[in-house]
């Protein structure tokens, strides 16, 4: 049986199959459990990863997969990626389709291609009525636009690494998303997450910490991993004015309810 300590915490974006993570996956949640991460989702960006991180979600139990093309892979997308993705997306192990959306901010696939495959995925997703997990960097009019014509009323989901201000929180927050917050948001000159994290309802966000990148302090600079999200959720009890056992008790039910994970 596995013990765990401290509040119940779900690390909702994890890259499990990214160096240096991928060469320690079994030390990393066994680390997490110790401070009280209980479910982990680890999330893809382009079939092979996706692939990789739903075997890693049939080896551990705590350990749960999302599956899509990554906005800098989606030159990669062609309609026999859509279908293995489809077929993927059938297996219980994977609660979302993500990580999708766009990336006009490092535009390694270009924009056009980026806004075809972003649109085409969030129809898949919608098609199963499966959650969808949403990257969104240099391009909130566009991504709001995409989700406000295909998404609107038919998908839940979440913006991950939320990166906008509180007008862009409260757009996500009417399309009925959840906003996802990482360790960003302790570091001291976050002013813009920060703020966002005040005006967000604690029943719509969600935290992650998109390991192996953003560590937060005091571990920033240094590759991250999911026992570090217990330092997101004390930042955002800190700003909220409420203990860590809330931030904990509250995110964990919205990732529950979001991607219909079991209570462990």
């Amino acid at each position: 049986m596995n013990v765990f300590s401290g509040p119940d915490l779900i690390d909702t974006h994890v890259h499990l199959d990214i160096p240096p993570l991928a060469g320690d996956q079994s030390g990393a949640i066994r680390r997490a459990e110790k401070v009280g991460v209980r479910q982990v989702i680890t999330v893809g960006t382009d079939l092979a990863s996706s692939k990789k991180n739903l075997e890693l979600a049939r080896q551990f139990p705590q350990v749960y997969a999302a599956v899509g093309i990554h906005p800098h892979d989606a030159k990669g997308a062609s309609d026999e990626v859509y279908s293995e993705l489809l077929r993927l997306a059938g297996i219980p192990n994977v609660v979302a389709w993500g990580e999708i959306g766009l990336d006009f901010v490092k535009e390694y696939s270009p924009r056009d291609i980026q806004l075809r495959v972003f649109r085409q995925q969030v129809r898949l997703a919608a098609g199963i009525a499966l959650p969808i997990i949403v990257h969104d960097r240099g391009a909130h009019v566009e991504t709001v636009e995409i989700l406000r014509e295909e998404a609107a009323g038919v998908l839940r989901g979440v913006m991950h690494c939320f990166s906008g201000d509180v007008k862009l929180a409260r757009q996500v927050l009417d399309l009925g998303f959840f906003i996802s917050v990482t360790g960003i948001v302790t570091f001291p000159k976050a002013k813009l997450v920060k703020e966002v994290v005040n005006y967000v309802p604690l029943e719509r966000l969600l935290i992650e910490t998109d390991s192996p990148f953003l560590s937060p302090v005091p571990y920033r600079g240094k590759p991250n991993e999911p026992a570090r999200v217990v330092h997101v959720a004390e930042e955002i009890a800190r700003i909220k004015e409420v203990s860590l056992q809330e931030v904990a008790r509250c995110t964990s039910a919205n990732a529950r309810d979001l991607f219909r994970l079991p209570v462990p």
